[in-house]
C-alpha cells in the first residue's frame, strides 16, 4: 500500500516520462508534489524502489524506470500531469525544408527511417539544420502518430535531463509546445538548439539542464518551435 504522496510522485514520474522521454527532475518533483525541500523527495523516491515500483539506473542522471504500478493505478495517463507548469502554448513556424516520416497505426510493427537532420547543439545553439544527412531505422511502435525526424546531439547543456553527447533524438514534429517541454528551436531563424521550454512573462527561456550553462531568454518573436523530443538511442 502506498502513501497518498508516494502515489503521487509515482503517476507524475510514469506520466512525465510518457510525455517527455525523460524523468522530472527533482525540482519539478518537488514543485508538482507541493513540498518544501528535495530531500523529501528523495526520501519518496527510496521508498519507491524498496518496494520494487521505481528503479534507479546507475551512472545516467535523472535515469528512472518504471517497474510496475499499483493495482488502483490506470496502466495509461489518460491526460499528461501538467502540475507545477503554467499551461501556455508558444506557437511556431515549422519548416517545410524539414520534412519527417509520418506514421500510421499499421505501421507501427515495422522499422521506420526517419531522417537524420545531421547534428544539433544541446550545448550553444548551431546553425539551422536544412536537409537531412542520412537516416536512422526506428522501430514504429516508438514514434505513435505523427510525422518524426532524428538528430545527433552535440554537446552536454542537457545531460541532467539524460541526454549526452552522441545521443540520437526522436524529434516529432510541430509547432506548438506546452511550458516545461524538451524542443527542438530555431533562434532568429538561424541557429537550433535543444532546449527545455520556459514563458517568463513575455520572454521565452530556452533552459538547459547542465548547472555549467545559462538560461537564455529571448522575445516571443525570436523563438520558433520546430518539434518536440518523443524518444532518445544511444549507442555504447
Amino acid at each position: 500500500m502506498l502513501t497518498k504522496k508516494q502515489h503521487q510522485l509515482l503517476l507524475f514520474i510514469r506520466d512525465r516520462m510518457a510525455r517527455d522521454g525523460v524523468a522530472p527532475s527533482f525540482d519539478e518533483m518537488k514543485e508538482a508534489l507541493d513540498l518544501q525541500s528535495k530531500s523529501g523527495i528523495h526520501r519518496l523516491i527510496m521508498a519507491l524502489e524498496e518496494r520494487g515500483f521505481l528503479r534507479r539506473l546507475p551512472h545516467r542522471a535523472r535515469a528512472l524506470e518504471v517497474i510496475k504500478l499499483p493495482d488502483n493505478m490506470p496502466e495509461r495517463p489518460t491526460a499528461p500531469d501538467r502540475a507545477g507548469f503554467t499551461p501556455n502554448v508558444i506557437t511556431g513556424n515549422f519548416s517545410g525544408a524539414m520534412a519527417g516520416a509520418s506514421v500510421k497505426a499499421s505501421q507501427t510493427s515495422e522499422t521506420i527511417e526517419l531522417p537524420l537532420y545531421g547534428k544539433i547543439a544541446a550545448g550553444t545553439p548551431i546553425e539551422a539544420l536544412r536537409s537531412p544527412s542520412d537516416h536512422v531505422g526506428v522501430p514504429g511502435a516508438l514514434l505513435g502518430s505523427g510525422d518524426h525526424y532524428a538528430l545527433t546531439i552535440e554537446g552536454d547543456s542537457m545531460v541532467d535531463a539524460g541526454i549526452h553527447d552522441g545521443d540520437t533524438v526522436i524529434i516529432k514534429k510541430c509547432d506548438t509546445a506546452d511550458n516545461g517541454a524538451i524542443v527542438v528551436a530555431l533562434v532568429d531563424n538561424e541557429e537550433a538548439t535543444l532546449k527545455r521550454l520556459r514563458r517568463k512573462g513575455e520572454s521565452i527561456a530556452l533552459e538547459p539542464a547542465n548547472k555549467s550553462y545559462e538560461t537564455r531568454i529571448f522575445g516571443p518573436d525570436r523563438v520558433r518551435v520546430q518539434g518536440k523530443l518523443v524518444g532518445l538511442m544511444r549507442r555504447y
